[in-house]
């Protein structure tokens, strides 16, 4: 006799849809012939690609970056949060499976608990960087929390709450390519490009970072000779929002190809965020930038509570990756880094050398198999 759970899915951001596309596909394989899934959900593309149809709201309509940005738009985000709940009590689920974006998971999280739905969390809030008292909220409100960074399974168990570590999904996503992988001279060719070296450019997946960082990043590289440049675009990110920044430059824009950008690149400037932690495990020597708002940045600089902003840098606790935060984000900051981390720059070996450690850090891969084993005998042991 088959048994049907229904699973409502919540992710906000590019990364949330990737990670969740591949925690759902590995879910849609282990489930027995008997074990049947209805799935709604907020996310992206690559969601809806693994679950077969469209989301309730796309995550381009959420990813609000910023304390003075989440203000301006908090109409809407309040909007949200009410569609949501009222959206929630119609389908029904069984289980919740909230996805990173705190600001918003966090309070759907709590209110879901009060109307007795279980709560999964994958991914964890950064509250070992800041605001550290929302680890009593999730204590109260996520039956069930999976995190991915090393450090954070002995940072809850200091307040005597058991989280599940299985290593980082990135791990799998990269392993994966690496087994598919193109051959070299496909991707120069089909996508029209020079034999030159590769400098890949990721400057975010929201439109307002985008603006922030995209032209300081273009600038620094006008005068750079013997190479050429690529902009990775993002996930659902128009052509021509790209073309305002571009038009004067030597640069080129590839969307859906940024693991075989990485692939073939000898060096990348990048938005601080996951796609740090893809370019490093992709062994590629980076600068790491960051620039928000004033207003934003100041209120940040008062509350996180953290030495480092990049991931590689946060999970071996040193500076692997330069970062270049807001003031210091500057032309001539990312010239002078991008020299050292070139061919022949002073830093790339040791760059190169802590990746590595890294990989190594990370652990053996499998993260998004194994999580999702442990959701589907949570699910239907319910």
């Amino acid at each position: 006799m088959s048994v049907t759970k229904k699973l409502y899915f919540i992710s906000g951001e590019a990364s949330g849809d990737l990670h969740g596309s591949n925690l759902i596909k590995e879910m849609m394989q282990q489930v027995t012939s008997e074990q049947l899934f209805e799935v709604r959900f907020w996310g992206g593309d690559k969601m809806a690609e693994a679950i077969g149809k469209a989301p309730v709201k796309h995550y381009k309509e959420l990813a609000f970056m910023g304390f003075l940005e989440v203000v301006l738009n908090l109409r809407t985000i309040l909007k949200n949060i009410d569609f949501c709940k009222s959206d929630i009590l119609q389908f029904k689920p069984d289980v919740l499976v909230l996805i990173d974006y705190p600001g918003f998971n966090l309070r759907i999280a709590e209110w879901a608990k009060n109307q007795g739905v279980k709560v999964v969390y994958y991914i964890s809030p950064t509250v070992w960087a800041w605001k550290e008292k929302r680890v009593f909220t999730i204590k109260k409100a996520v039956d069930r929390m999976y995190v991915i960074l090393p450090f954070e399974k002995p940072f809850y168990e200091k307040f005597d709450y058991e989280v599940e570590y299985y290593g980082h999904p990135l791990l799998d996503a990269v392993y994966q390519f690496e087994l598919e992988k193109s051959d070299s001279d496909d991707f120069i060719s089909s996508n029209k490009l020079s034999q030159l070296p590769i400098i890949a450019i990721l400057p975010g997946s929201r439109k307002q970072e985008i603006r922030k960082k995209l032209p300081v990043m273009l600038e620094a590289v006008s005068k750079l000779e013997g190479y050429q440049f690529i902009i990775a675009g993002a996930p659902g990110m128009e052509a021509d929002f790209y073309n305002q920044f571009i038009e004067k430059s030597n640069t080129t824009i590839l969307f859906g190809a940024t693991y075989q950008l990485l692939n073939h690149s000898e060096a990348a400037i990048v938005t601080s965020g996951t796609a740090t932690l893809e370019t490093a495990l992709f062994n590629v020597p980076q600068v790491v930038c960051y620039k928000t708002s004033s207003i934003s940045y100041h209120i940040a600089k008062r509350l996180v509570n953290i030495k480092y902003i990049s991931l590689a840098n946060l999970i071996l606790d040193k500076e692997v990756n330069k970062e270049l935060i807001q003031h210091e984000c500057t032309v001539e900051a990312i010239q002078t880094e991008l020299k050292e981390i070139i061919k022949g720059g002073s830093k790339r070996e040791k760059m190169l050398a802590d990746y590595k450690t890294l990989r190594t850090t990370l652990g053996e891969g499998g993260a998004s198999h194994k999580i999702a084993s442990s959701l589907v005998n949570y699910i239907f042991e319910k």
